[in-house]
């Protein structure tokens, strides 16, 4: 399942997905972690020291890499450089999966192990000084959402994304590509207008939207969310001495987080999973092309000097193999579409 937390700066959104990252891994889940904040606070989350986390290989500076490996032998995408962060996998293209190895993981990916359990943590990188007044953030983001366009993962299979905080969550077609999107919610009118908000952006695209209410210090907190936010209220969370350590450096065991917050947790982990049923890959796969025609008409024909509507494959449709890895249905005609795997041990968007 792929999975966003979005939410306002201070809301907790990158505490509550390091923390639902750790519940996946002592679960013993395969988990990618991608943090796509604008502000790269997950890796110290993680545990990671100060130095560990700078040192991180920032996805946007392995662009070529991610596109040209990406490309394979897809005959509709004539160089890497016509490639930009909507550009969708058709026949031919490589795609990627959660737990193989591949060139784009070696090259964006660490693992960080969290009490002894592997997760594979990808970053962005940070909106350096060299980028003020030329670049956008949401070209930081690109590549994340070139790799989503191209992964593919199953059941029992975590992607978990930190999304920038406030509303840049939508400035791109990545927000269509979760089957859940977590929105961490103060109790506070602030915090519910956010909700109101994302609520509104998300409606006509079918994106799943649940509230996990934060910082909740007692019923009345509780029962204002219920007021507020209605069904889309999952979960919430109060105050926890575990946090308090983890945030100055002293973590404990995971084990030892409170009951409630493991409880809270696993609620998570419930919906994340109940969505799996509901997926939809024509639908993804539709989004995946309707916004990468926006984006080559707006701005990416002109920047590549190319007519990136044929890099659409009008046959293909993004599922997972039914018979064998690597294996997928062509959609119309029912043509099988194989595309290349790697040995495993186990709104008008801004440019990018």
């Amino acid at each position: 399942m792929k999975i966003a937390f979005v939410g306002k700066g201070g809301s907790g959104k990158t505490t509550l997905s390091s923390l639902f990252i750790r519940h996946l891994a002592a679960n013993e889940a395969p988990v990618v972690a991608v943090d796509a904040d604008i502000n790269q606070h997950l890796g110290a989350a993680l545990g990671l020291a100060e130095d560990e986390a700078a040192a991180l290989p920032a996805l946007g500076a392995h662009l070529p890499l991610i596109k040209e490996y990406l490309r394979g032998s897809n005959p509709r995408i004539a160089s890497a450089e016509t490639m930009i962060k909507t550009t969708p996998p058709g026949r031919g293209s490589r795609l990627l999966r959660v737990t193989e190895d591949n060139p784009v993981y070696e090259a964006c990916a660490r693992t960080v192990l969290l009490d002894g359990e592997p997760v594979r943590l990808m970053a962005t990188g940070p909106f350096t000084e060299a980028d003020l007044g030329v670049a956008c953030y949401h070209s930081k983001v690109g590549a994340v959402e070139l790799c989503l366009n191209h992964l593919v993962d199953g059941p029992d299979e975590y992607v978990v994304v930190d999304m920038t905080a406030g509303s840049d969550s939508f400035a791109s077609g990545m927000f269509t590509r979760f089957d859940v999107t977590f929105l961490v919610a103060e109790p506070t009118r602030k915090g519910v207008s956010v909700y109101r908000q994302y609520k509104e952006y998300a409606r006509d695209f079918g994106v799943a939207l649940k509230v996990v209410g934060n910082k909740v210090q007692g019923p009345e907190d509780i029962e204002f969310l219920q007021d507020e936010v209605g069904e889309d209220l999952l979960v919430t969370v109060g105050h926890s001495d575990w946090v308090r350590a983890m945030e100055k450096g002293r973590p404990a065991s995971f084990e030892l987080l409170e009951a409630t917050n493991r409880f809270a947790l696993q609620t998570l982990q419930d919906a994340a999973d109940d969505s799996y049923a509901h997926r939809d890959w024509d639908r993804y796969t539709e989004q995946m092309v309707s916004f990468h025609l926006k984006n080559a008409e707006s701005w990416g024909n002109a920047k590549t000097r190319a007519d990136l509507a044929e890099q659409v494959d009008p046959g293909f449709v993004l599922r997972e193999g039914l018979d064998a890895p690597g294996t997928f249905d062509g959609g119309a005609g029912g043509e099988e579409i194989v595309s290349p795997r790697p040995q495993s041990p186990r709104p008008a968007p801004q440019p990018a």
